[in-house]
């Protein structure tokens, strides 16, 4: 199985890509992470890409798709995968099918998580970590339950992130809206899609994600 979580920053998807990859055996594909490694690995794309961005530039789609072309013909992939930040445009998605079509792979769903605006900067704005162990917190919906003390590992040290504020949570969904959000329409127009509140609890989103999932096999 062959997913793509789409959604604005803060949606959740990474939790819920987690989840996801647990349940069904998939791995979780992040391309920056990917890229990393490719570097240290000292790969043809990966020192092409250690080129560019020495240089202090983007890495093109055409370095990250032949990026993910050599992750997914790996063993631990075997099972299937969930695209973690990518694709972002509607021309990495044209790049992206191609890719799996030449290897005989398919994308079997694509799950947005469909959240309000206006809750979803709050949900942000509130998040705050445990600098020990990372667990993380909600001023409002996910406080330590010893005011604090993190719950796993008794951590009394928090950290926000300096860019969890308002104006710049505005403005990582402007980027969203004008080039990620036009996939939704792509996907639905292919019969991939499948929508998903994602402002309930983490629990009941991922039984939503779960039930759609199980209706694509």
């Amino acid at each position: 199985m062959n997913l793509i979580l789409l959604g604005p920053p803060g949606a959740g998807k990474g939790t819920q890509a987690k989840t996801i990859a647990a349940k069904y055996g998939l791995l979780q594909l992040s391309t920056g992470d990917m890229l990393r490694a490719a570097v240290a690995a000292g790969t043809d794309v990966g020192r092409r890409a250690k080129a560019i961005m020495d240089r202090g530039g983007l890495v093109p789609d055409e370095i990250v798709v032949g990026l993910i072309a050599e992750r997914i013909d790996q063993p631990d992939c075997r099972n299937g995968v969930i695209f973690d930040g990518f694709p972002r445009t509607l021309a990495q998605a044209d790049a992206l099918e191609a890719t799996l079509k030449q290897k005989g792979k398919a994308l079997d769903a694509v799950v947005e998580l469909r959240v309000d605006d206006t809750k979803l900067v709050e949900r942000i704005v509130g998040r705050f970590t445990c600098a020990k162990c990372g667990e993380g917190y909600h001023d409002r919906f996910k406080r330590p339950k010893v005011r604090g003390v993190c719950d796993i590992c008794q951590s009394t040290e928090f950290t926000r992130r300096p860019d969890d504020n308002a104006e710049t949570v505005t403005r990582r969904l402007m980027v969203y809206y004008r080039e990620t959000s036009p996939l939704v329409g792509y996907y639905y127009c292919k019969g991939t899609l499948k929508e998903v509140d994602g402002m309930g609890p983490i629990d009941q989103v991922a039984r939503q994600i779960g039930e759609v999932l199980g209706r694509t096999k």
